[in-house]
């Protein structure tokens, strides 16, 4: 057993305290060579500081050595180890993936139990990798959404004079972000959740998909066809919509309540009967667009511009319209 630095003394050179002394350490006091032993419900894990913050820096484990101070560490036993009330049985395929980036785990352990210790610990990574493990042993084939791998797999098998369908695909929660899908049919598919920025989506069907809490950021949506779509609380803040051709974006009884239009370039869209309530359009151009009958209750839509753009029979109830660079005509009903 390790004698007592309190027994010992302290050399000339020591700073901070020693960490077998049971006290806490100061954070800058962690050395990325350092090696730091764990108590996770009893079991004694030896790693180093390295292991714990490299692969995941953002983790709980993480934070609770880097040196900026944002997590202090947690108690420590009477041998000097960091206590984590935790089940040894799961954390030992999470140390395991800190160190090597491989997940291996024996058949008698539950997956499902790691995967509730990684969401614990912080270790987003690996989270994603065993719910997608999870929801292929546990979702049928046809049920299940499919990931980021499935769709570019689709792509690439795909022949460029081929008409592509994800007519009706669960694709929920699904990371496409930066991927072409020009002219590719998503007619009633679930979109919810999916992280679709900085994505070509031009002339695509969308009519009747559920793109609800999206994330479109910076995506291009020229000439779409998203009739009745539900985009309530998608974020489209900074989306191109205008063709240069003049064809219409179609965006007739869109759900975009709530929604995040922000600086989008949305002239000539078609918005008739939309429901815009509570959505932030400030500062689009709107030049020309068709938004008869639409709802813009409480709808943000400072610093737009309004030049020429169909408003009869809107609902601009509780509107902002404060700097917007047309005037409203009279012709523009507000009622």
């Amino acid at each position: 057993m390790d004698s007592d630095p309190k027994e010992s003394g302290s050399g000339a050179g020591e700073k901070g305290p020693d960490p077998a002394d049971g006290s806490i350490a100061a954070p800058n006091s962690f050395a990325p060579n350092r090696w730091v032993k764990l108590n996770v419900g009893g079991q004694i894990y030896a790693t180093t500081i390295d292991t714990l913050v490299g692969r995941e820096p953002d983790s709980m484990l993480a934070r609770m050595f880097l040196q900026d101070g944002s997590m202090m560490p947690s108690e420590r036993d009477e041998q000097g180890a960091f206590l984590i009330d935790r089940s040894p049985r799961y954390f030992e395929p999470i140390i395991n993936y800190l160190r090597h980036g491989q997940f291996v785990c024996d058949s008698n352990i539950s997956i499902l139990g790691v995967l509730e210790e990684a969401r614990f610990f912080g270790i987003f990574s690996l989270v994603t990798h065993l719910e997608e493990r999870l929801g292929q042993q546990e979702a049928p084939l046809g049920d299940r959404p499919l990931t980021r791998n499935d769709v570019i797999k689709a792509i690439i098998q795909t022949s460029v004079i081929t008409e592509l369908r994800f007519q009706g695909v669960n694709l929920s929660g699904a990371d496409l972000r930066k991927l072409d899908f020009r002219n590719i049919n998503f007619k009633y598919a679930n979109m919810s959740h999916c992280n679709l920025s900085h994505t070509n989506l031009n002339y695509c069907c969308l009519e009747r998909a559920d793109l609800q809490f999206a994330n479109l950021e910076c995506a291009q949506l020229v000439s779409v066809r998203g009739l009745c779509a539900n985009m309530e609380g998608a974020n489209l803040r900074g989306c191109n919509f205008e063709d240069p051709t003049g064809v219409r974006t179609n965006l007739e009884g869109v759900n975009l309540k709530g929604a995040c239009l922000e600086s989008s370039n949305m002239a000539g869209v078609n918005l008739r009967v939309a429901n815009l309530k509570n959505a932030n359009m400030k500062n689009c151009n709107l030049r020309a667009a068709v938004l008869a009958g639409a709802d813009l209750e409480k709808c943000n839509l400072s610093g737009s511009d309004l030049q020429e753009a169909n408003l009869r029979g809107a609902n601009l109830k509780d509107a902002e319209l404060t700097l917007i660079i047309n005037a409203l005509h009279m012709s523009q009903a507000i009622r």
